[in-house]
């Protein structure tokens, strides 16, 4: 073993002073509490609150809670002369290509609806007319409103939607309708 120099410093300290040190000491730290971050266990959330900049990222942003059933929305019109369609569903979820890995921008409808769906379910549990008055139900309400008036029969007065949870790929478990709404008028108070 070969005894140092008065004043040498070991390799680690070297990597820390000298010209550009101090950057190298901020990178390493800001890179330790990056990865401390994405730890799942809360006790290390302490540094994303002290985190007032926003300089931490936070990867676990794409999927802080995984996806675990499908959501689906059916609808059924009612007419003029009072009778109910059989339902049908809207249809968002397309198949997927292999082009779609690094870019697919006909996912956002799909990923709309899953949002959307989460909102109403969360307003739901707070009481149903909350639920109703709510943006995301009242935008679902009129996007069927748009659909059925661009594609249905002329003598729709109104309409129902309902809302359904499979779990997607596994055909073990049947779906489950969650939610079913009151009957909607396609005229709004609003239109003429």
């Amino acid at each position: 073993m070969t005894a140092r120099a008065p004043g040498a410093r070991g390799p680690v300290a070297a990597l820390f002073t000298g010209p550009g040190g101090v950057a190298r000491l901020a990178g390493a730290a800001l890179l330790v509490a990056t990865v401390a971050a994405q730890h799942p266990n809360p006790v290390f959330n302490r540094l994303q609150i002290k985190d007032t900049f926003s300089l931490l990222p936070n990867w676990r942003f794409f999927a802080p809670s995984p996806a675990m059933h499908d959501y689906h929305f059916l609808y059924r019109t009612l007419n003029t002369s009072d009778e109910t369609s059989p339902w049908q569903t809207v249809d968002v979820i397309a198949g997927r290509k292999l082009r779609q890995i690094a870019w697919f921008p006909g996912r956002r409808p799909e990923k709309a609806i899953f949002d959307v769906c989460s909102e109403i379910l969360q307003l739901m549990d707070k009481g149903f007319n909350n639920g109703v008055q709510s943006p995301p139900y009242r935008l679902m309400a009129a996007h069927l409103r748009g659909l059925i008036g661009a594609d249905g029969p002329a003598d729709v007065k109104g309409f129902q939607f309902a809302l359904a949870r499979d779990t997607g790929f596994d055909a073990t478990e049947e779906p489950s309708m969650i939610f079913m709404s009151p009957y909607t008028p396609m005229q709004t108070e609003a239109s003429p």
